[in-house]
């Protein structure tokens, strides 16, 4: 199948994203290619709408809560802590399944992998955070973010040769909502 037909197949319309997947993956410039996808992830996630809303009542209930200071500094600087880890987390998750994706590797393994981390890491963090980053998770999957990774994933996958879109293409979303988890419970258990 090629990338037009896939993309009308799945809803997604051609845009950048996949363009520009499709340009680096036939140039071959792998440093390009998980730079543009780290670039993708981080800053898909910080316009996140949704991050953004959480991110704000978290630092809100915080402050509430004797966790930071009641103050509209201490609030902002979580707020934006917040954010940047799982923006951080998202861009680590895109230049991780990019790779994925070029090396042919199975996806369910590296999901479940990952979820055992999730699981053995809230057994570690602080009970205050674990909410957070389980919802945090799931934010990054919303109207900003989704669209443009899964069109990453599915035209780069129609790009190389060896590769099929339906198999190879799709897991970046579930990575970019399985590493905010356990990014965001490491910063706890550091911070």
């Amino acid at each position: 199948a090629n990338s037009s037909n896939v993309n009308r197949a799945s809803g997604i319309g051609s845009g950048a994203a996949l363009d520009t997947a499709n340009a680096l993956a036939t140039r071959g410039s792998l440093f390009l290619l998980v730079v543009f996808a780290f670039g993708l992830g981080f800053g898909t996630t910080v316009a996140e709408p949704a991050l953004i809303a959480i991110a704000d009542e978290a630092a809100e209930i915080a402050a509430t809560g004797g966790v930071i200071e009641d103050a509209e500094a201490a609030r902002s600087s979580y707020a934006t802590g917040l954010r940047m880890v799982v923006a951080l987390a998202v861009g680590f998750a895109l230049l991780v399944g990019v790779v994925r994706i070029l090396k042919g590797w199975p996806v369910q393994y590296l999901i479940i992998g990952g979820y055992v981390g999730v699981v053995v890491m809230t057994g570690f963090a602080p009970e205050e955070i674990i909410g957070i980053a389980y919802d945090s998770g799931g934010v990054t999957t919303s109207t900003v973010t989704v669209p443009l990774v899964a069109a990453l994933g599915i035209g780069l996958a129609n790009s190389i040769r060896g590769r099929d879109p339906l198999i190879d293409g799709f897991g970046l979303i579930a990575f970019a909502s399985l590493t905010p988890m356990i990014f965001v419970m490491g910063y706890g258990m550091l911070f």
